[in-house]
């Protein structure tokens, strides 16, 4: 179960823009690959990730340098930091009040810096984070956040088209099967 001190006011009305998007449990997607390989080089770290915070669980549309699908949303970084439209940074996470419980930081996967912006809908949605990772810590700079957020509206942007190609589908579908027999959409 989610910890409620963690979700956003109007949970309810954000995993419902999440599961607009239809994105969760997908293939592997290569715009979103290349975006977090380019962070990953951007931000000189061995992980990056596309993440979308569902119910009860951090899944990963895009993990590079990780080989993990998903998380409970419980340790999860990215599901306290959807709480905010800034970026969540840790340049040290063992010394940063934010992290110092978390299983992440504490644990055997020694997390000591993370640097992520929410994944933000035009409607007002946070739906997950495009983050970058390191297990040492590291300082950053004003371009590199400016760099992740680019990257993380790019996400967002290639989130929006297909939305759109999948609505226009079902459209032309649904316009296709409502013309009389014998009829078609030219003629």
């Amino acid at each position: 179960m989610t910890n409620p001190s963690i979700l956003p006011v109007d949970e309810h009305r954000r995993l419902a823009a999440v599961r607009r998007y239809d994105i969760l449990d997908t293939p592997p997607d290569g715009s979103f690959d290349r975006i977090t390989a380019l962070a990953a080089r951007r931000f000189d770290v061995p992980i990056a990730i596309v993440s979308i915070v569902d119910e009860d669980r951090i899944w990963f549309k895009s993990h590079h340098g990780l080989d993990v699908d998903q998380i409970d949303r419980e340790p999860g970084l990215c599901a306290s930091a959807i709480l905010s439209e800034d970026p969540w940074i840790l340049t040290d996470a063992r010394a940063d009040p934010r992290s110092l419980a978390n299983p992440l930081v504490a644990g055997e996967f020694g997390l000591r810096f993370y640097a992520g912006v929410p994944l933000h809908t035009a409607d007002g949605f946070n739906l997950g984070m495009l983050c970058v990772i390191a297990r040492e810590p590291r300082a950053v700079d004003g371009r590199q956040i400016a760099d992740l957020n680019d990257l993380a509206a790019i996400v967002v942007d290639q989130m929006e088209l297909r939305l759109a190609a999948r609505r226009a589908i079902t459209g032309s579908s649904a316009a296709a099967r409502a013309l009389p027999a014998g009829r078609s959409a030219a003629g």
